[in-house]
């Protein structure tokens, strides 16, 4: 932990009152993300704070593609009294009554002169901030700056407040937050007055791009949630404390397939002796760690076969494979196509049906003929699937590109020191369906009789992407094929949420979308559910994707696609949405809540699907719906 700052007394928090979910904790409450709590804001603090407090998950693709050796999920209150650790922030501090604003270490110095010594004793650091004159809860700052490397800082009231005084900061500023008598006045009604020397300024103003840097105020560059600052130049940027903007994580998911899923797998990470020999390499240094656990292996693989009662030579294998990568070729990044090809092999059937006995993986085949669907290839039922999503580390003020690797994002920061062997993380158990297209028709479709109109329509988007932010950063071919899945697959799960009982919310989409050069050819969704138990879900989803129920479902979704309330305003569109990325797709007919969508709602266009009111025959399911 070579920069993280010095961790002071821990305080318990109330059990009911600060509690989240597991999935919260690594989604918009992740490491370096605020909490509002009852009483009080507190932002996450890095996992090297709260690290033995987790459960451990494990799936062995994405560690090896992370170089972790574990993922932690916070542990629960049945399993640990303490959970997440916060740090306090923002620091700044309000009494609704006396309208007193100050930093909240100047508060709790006032508690400590004026709390009786019991209260001391048993809360010497003021676990809920409130005004000890007026005896009123504080509340916590609305602003805050931050900079696009991620540091964020109190907004600098102070200065704010004397920056129009000619002699600058007076020796001794007591500041007080005040409001204008109507709702209407906006940001020129909010008055920070300091009653040293009357100095006052109205926060008109405050959120221009330029504001801070008028004023002298440069990044402090502190990271509340290390409890660390470094030097950094850069001008940050006033946003409210609940912006959206403020921080977006960066969540890397991977599924646990076959041979990864198999049940000898979960029984060894889950031994004893598996941890044991986890917390041994975590010693080793880099360059001599292959050589000490070549050495040590045998010993390893007989001490867990006895603990497990299991072969030696199979847990010998399995330990080759997850600590050495025996049999394996090069590692595959875990946000790209080959890693995405592995799955795309084992939800279409390409591995051998005797690897696919595991109980984190179960897949039925169907017969495709007895389903009537044009251009469907395949469809498999996916009985049991497990997911693990983790946060590598997230950016403030623009969003990080869901497919590049954390090195090519601008602002990244990692959720972790470099030497911690592990990431947040949490996992979901779960059904599925996987529907495989035929490759073969859709290309003929694309370079059919509407190929410059299919392609005109994907190069406007592609056109937007390019002059997005996101397309400064990254370049990134929108294909036809791409937009046609991914617009299929919103169709789809609109209506399987009427169907299945399942809210939209509730299932998620992942695509499976490559040519030839990508190393395979693949047309595939797999819809499956984004929430459910310990042992998974009830079979919902998979029942409406038997032959008696999914070509009615599918017909349905399709049909759905043609006639949107906003037309034709939707379907005429040239572009709408986030940087006008999408083009006939809106709320009202092809957009999911964003939880659902790999993409955060954009490439999407129904004309590539059921076509135009002026060209019917542009999509792919046109003839099918009009014949």
């Amino acid at each position: 932990m070579s920069k993280l700052g010095k961790q002071r007394d821990i305080q318990r928090l109330n059990l009911i009152t600060h509690s989240i979910r597991s999935a919260q904790a690594i989604l918009q409450y992740g490491v370096g993300a605020m909490v509002d709590f009852p009483d009080q804001t507190l932002m996450t603090a890095a996992p090297e704070f709260w690290e033995t407090k987790v459960i451990r998950i494990h799936d062995e693709r994405l560690e090896k593609a992370l170089n972790v050796d574990y993922f932690g999920m916070p542990g629960g209150q049945s399993k640990y009294d303490w959970g997440i650790a916060y740090s306090r922030f923002p620091e700044w501090y309000f009494c609704p009554k006396c309208r007193i604003f100050k930093p909240l270490k100047l508060w709790v110095k006032e508690y400590l002169k004026k709390a009786t010594s019991k209260q001391k004793e048993f809360d010497p650091y003021m676990k809920k901030p409130r005004c000890m004159e007026c005896r009123q809860g504080l509340i916590p700052s609305r602003i805050v700056v931050a900079c696009n490397k991620g540091h964020i800082d109190d907004f600098p009231w102070v200065l704010w407040a004397h920056g129009k005084k000619e002699s600058g900061i007076c020796n001794n500023p007591i500041l007080t937050f005040e409001t204008g008598a109507t709702a209407s006045a906006g940001l020129e009604g909010i008055n920070i007055r300091c009653k040293n020397c009357n100095s006052r300024a109205t926060l008109k103003g405050a959120f221009d791009k330029d504001a801070l840097e008028k004023i002298g105020f440069i990044c402090t560059g502190k990271m509340p949630w290390k409890n660390h600052s470094v030097d950094c130049a850069d001008s940050p940027r006033a946003m409210q404390r609940g912006a959206s903007s403020l921080y977006y994580p960066k969540v890397v998911s991977s599924l646990v397939i076959p041979p990864y899923s198999e049940r000898i797998n979960e029984r060894i990470v889950n031994s004893v002796g598996y941890n044991d020999v986890l917390r041994i390499i975590s010693d080793y240094e880099e360059d001599e760690r292959i050589d000490r656990i070549n050495k040590r292996i045998e010993k390893w693989a007989e001490d867990i076969a006895r603990e497990l009662s299991a072969d030696i030579t199979v847990v010998k294998n399995i330990l080759s494979r997850r600590l050495l990568n025996v049999g394996e070729g090069e590692i595959p990044n875990a946000n790209g196509m080959r890693y995405r090809i592995e799955e795309f092999e084992a939800l279409s059937g390409k591995i051998s049906s005797n690897d696919l006995n595991g109980n984190d993986f179960v897949r039925e085949e169907t017969d495709i003929d007895m389903y009537s669907i044009p251009y469907i290839k395949g469809i498999s039922l996916i009985h049991k699937i497990r997911e693990v999503r983790a946060l590598t580390g997230f950016t403030r003020l623009a969003p990080p590109d869901a497919h590049a690797p954390e090195e090519n994002i601008r602002g990244f920061v990692s959720s972790k020191e470099p030497e911690t062997r592990w990431y947040p993380g949490y996992e979901v158990r779960g059904e599925g369906i996987f529907i495989e297209f035929d490759n073969s028709e859709i290309k003929k479709w694309i370079e059919g009789k509407n190929k410059e109109k299919i392609s005109q329509r994907a190069r406007i988007i592609n056109s937007h992407y390019q002059s997005s932010y996101q397309g400064d950063i990254t370049s990134r071919d929108v294909t036809p094929k791409f937009i046609l899945l991914h617009t299929i697959s919103h169709l789809l799960i609109r209506q399987l949420s009427f169907e299945c009982g399942y809210t939209a919310a509730s299932l998620r989409e992942r695509l499976y979308c490559g040519e030839e050069d990508d190393g395979l050819e693949m047309s595939g969704i797999l819809i499956y559910t984004a929430s459910g138990d310990s042992e998974g879900t009830l079979g919902g989803l998979v029942r409406q994707g038997y032959w008696d129920c999914f070509p009615r479902i599918f017909r349905k979704a399709i049909e759905f696609g043609e006639i949107c309330s906003n037309d034709p305003v939707c379907i005429n569109s040239k572009g709408q949405g986030r940087d006008a990325l999408n083009l006939a797709a809106c709320h009202s007919c092809g957009l999911l809540p964003e939880t659902s969508c790999e993409e955060f709602n954009v490439f999407l266009d129904r004309a590539l699907v059921v076509g135009t009111f002026e060209e019917r025959d542009l999509g792919l399911y046109s003839n099918w719906l009009n014949g």
